[in-house]
């Protein structure tokens, strides 16, 4: 079985050049089977801004209305896309910038809440009917970069949590790949002491995962990104990786950022 990467960046990377450029060149020469799913950054918010449209959030989730549809979907599927692209290609990385509505890559449906309307705001649903189409793109040597917009198959686009994307791909793929999943995001890894960059947690499996919340020594916020590591784990993944996007091959080694497996 052949390996598969599917690496996840947020938008502390997509907002810095420099850094974007950096980790893009590890990215481009890591060998084999790769996916990138990326978030959108702080642009969408900005160019909101710029054109008068307000934005709302509630528990750090974008009420994604009409108006603002329109721009994350200018951004996320088109300018940072194809930077990405245009940037991995320039590195020698056969990509291909895709969101969930190509290929009907990615199907969803509008999220409902008994209390909230987030508005155009998808929530994935299976991605197995297109297993065939993902694996054709690897097969051919292709390098999908994938843009945080779903579909509902109804001609309606839907803004969707990268992080749950990048899962889902990983999770869809498992059968036909040794998947190994990696977040990035803006801590080194996950940390015994939240004050303390240095207290990063190297392996974390299912009893000591226990242990630490029991001791309450995971804070609340790192509680949903590691049930769905888990959640990821017991459905085909192999290996969750959480960590710093600018430390990727160490991430990739075990060098870096902390593993989380079943054992």
């Amino acid at each position: 079985m052949q390996d598969l990467y599917v690496i996840k960046i947020g938008g502390n990377i997509i907002d810095d050049d420099e850094k974007l450029s950096a980790f893009l060149q590890q990215f481009a020469a890591l060998s084999g089977n790769k996916v990138l799913v990326h978030g959108g950054g702080k642009l969408a918010t900005k160019m909101a801004g710029q054109l008068g449209i307000e934005q709302q959030m509630v528990d750090g989730r974008r009420i994604t209305d009409a108006e603002t549809l329109k721009i994350v979907t200018m951004v996320y599927a088109g300018y940072i896309n194809k930077n990405i692209v245009a940037q991995l290609q320039s590195k020698g990385c056969n990509a291909i910038g895709l969101t969930g509505a190509d290929a009907n890559l990615i199907p969803a449906k509008k999220r409902t809440h008994a209390s909230i309307d987030f508005g155009f705001v998808g929530d994935v649903e299976s991605l197995q009917p297109a297993v065939e189409h993902w694996k054709l793109l690897l097969q051919n040597g292709l390098v999908p970069v994938v843009a945080p917009i779903t579909h509902n198959g109804e001609g309606q686009l839907l803004n969707t949590n990268a992080d749950t994307i990048a899962q889902e791909i990983a999770k869809a793929l498992g059968k036909l790949y040794k998947v190994r999943l990696v977040y990035s995001f803006e801590k080194p890894g996950v940390l015994l002491d939240v004050q303390d960059e240095a207290s990063v947690i190297g392996r974390l499996n299912p009893s000591y995962y226990s242990e630490l919340k029991q001791k309450g020594l995971i804070f609340a916020g790192m509680i949903p990104k590691l049930d769905n590591a888990f959640a990821a784990l017991d459905n085909g993944v192999q290996t969750v990786i959480i960590g710093r996007a600018e430390e990727l091959p160490g991430l990739i080694a075990g060098n870096a950022g902390t593993t989380i497996t079943h054992d």
